[in-house]
């Protein structure tokens, strides 16, 4: 993990915690480098996390235990920073933002805050099953839970790998554009529902005319929505 720590920051600072996408089997923590950047220029500490990628042996499971030790050794230096331990705000895109929701809503007495950018929320629902959407990533959450993709008999480990179906009262920040074509928009649009009926303080930002992730959104959008967001997010 790569570790940014400002010049000056106050003791009580949150250390965002930054979690690469890539369908769970591809990416890596360079692909975070200009949020890494842009949180470094605000004084804001973070960290930008490699993790083990989904293979064979290797599950959704595996990448949440990565995270989980991550958090375990930049606790054990806290004190050397002069920060607080169990202080985090994790900020994850595509499939990093599904881990970020996942571990964020399961770890709320250490996670203050989530930051989830284009990220699938449902791997489940009737919604999700009867949606072309889950025609074209069937395969790939499969080996992402580890667990065969029975329409007609899906195992609760879907509902398990599932935010939506993780909610704790963890104050969430959710990006989706209406014009994503790896994550169907209509995922954003679920856990945002979700999240109002169990009264759990957040903000959904759906951007017109906007496609999948901010590494590859236009530059426009990023400095005047995206990031002035993330920052306010952090801050507040």
């Amino acid at each position: 993990m790569d570790i940014f720590l400002p010049a000056e920051y106050s003791k009580d600072s949150p250390v965002v915690l930054l979690v690469h996408g890539g369908a769970w089997k591809y990416g890596r923590k360079e692909h975070m480098i200009n949020i890494q950047k842009l949180l470094f220029e605000n004084s804001i500490p973070s960290i930008n996390i490699n993790y083990r990628l989904v293979s064979k042996n290797i599950t959704y499971r595996d990448q949440l235990e990565d995270i989980h030790s991550a958090i375990e050794k930049f606790n054990s230096l806290s004190e050397k920073a002069e920060l607080l331990p169990n202080h985090y705000i994790i900020l994850g895109e595509s499939a990093g933002g599904h881990l970020a929701l996942l571990y964020g809503y399961r770890n709320p007495e250490r996670i203050k805050k989530i930051i989830s950018l284009s990220a699938p929320t449902d791997f489940y629902s009737s919604e999700y099953l009867h949606s072309f959407y889950s025609r074209y990533t069937s395969r790939t959450v499969q080996k992402m839970v580890g667990s065969n993709f029975n329409r007609k008999n899906l195992s609760e480990e879907f509902k398990t790998a599932s935010p939506i179906a993780n909610i704790s009262n963890v104050p969430t920040l959710l990006f989706q554009g209406n014009q994503d074509f790896l994550v169907n928009y209509r995922q954003g649009l679920a856990l945002d529902s979700a999240l109002t009926e169990k009264k759990v303080p957040h903000q959904f930002i759906f951007m017109d005319k906007t496609g999948h992730a901010p590494r590859f959104f236009n530059k426009k959008k990023r400095d005047t929505i995206i990031y002035p967001a993330i920052l306010e997010w952090i801050k507040k």
